[in-house]
């Protein structure tokens, strides 16, 4: 057992009966235990197949590769309308704490047998999201940013667009192109570095903040 994790749970202020339930489960069915994105994680040969999550409301075992789970019980749920492949398991008990262990092993087993068949997830496309007005208007004015933005990785459409249109008011998604045209004008997605002092190119991973001391 990993002590962040035991840590973790045992620090909890809810949902330790349920967590300590489904950490039982999930070592039951031989998966690695690892405490990863500050939470419990748990993988299949170095894969993540799992994550026990604790939220206000209710607690959460969250498969990672979930959309592939053919979930005949109907269990899982998206976490958000934009997320592609993680789906979570709820748990809001009321007198009954008690999980059904035979039911959530067979969901675990079936995300093991996803990974050992090697199953993938195609790359985001920035088809599946509507493109704001503003940003059109914005391509009609510039020619120079519309390549831009349209010589960006699908992935990296898919960031901004879903970014934009989570602005209910006009302006706001203006501004938010605004913010963002210099950083699309040199090919790079929301979470790029533009610093050149990540270590984890090309992604950002906050080293840009020594520059602002």
């Amino acid at each position: 057992m990993n002590t962040q994790v035991s840590e973790f749970i045992e620090t909890a202020t809810r949902w330790q009966s349920e967590m300590k339930q489904l950490r039982d489960i999930l070592l039951d069915c031989g998966l690695q235990e690892e405490y990863k994105w500050k939470q419990p994680c748990y993988s299949f040969q170095g894969k993540n197949i799992a994550i026990i999550a604790n939220f206000k409301s209710y607690c959460a075992l969250s498969f990672l590769k979930g959309v592939f789970l053919q979930d005949v019980d109907n269990l899982l749920e998206s976490p958000g309308k934009n997320s592609r492949t993680v789906r979570m398991m709820k748990f809001k008990p009321g007198k009954d704490n008690a999980l059904d262990s035979k039911l959530i092993k067979a969901y675990i087993y079936e995300a093991i047998e996803v990974e050992k068949a090697g199953l993938k997830v195609a790359p985001p496309q920035a088809s599946d999201q509507e493109i704001p007005e503003e940003l059109n208007n914005k391509f009609e004015n510039s020619e120079q940013f519309k390549l831009a933005f349209n010589s960006l990785t699908p992935g990296r459409q898919r960031a901004y667009l879903i970014f934009f249109n989570q602005a209910k008011q006009a302006q706001t998604r203006e501004n938010r192109i605004k913010k963002y045209e210099d950083r699309i004008l040199k090919g790079k997605g929301m979470n790029d570095c533009i610093c050149g002092l990540s270590k984890r190119m090309p992604n950002c991973d906050g080293s840009h903040k020594s520059l602002e001391r």
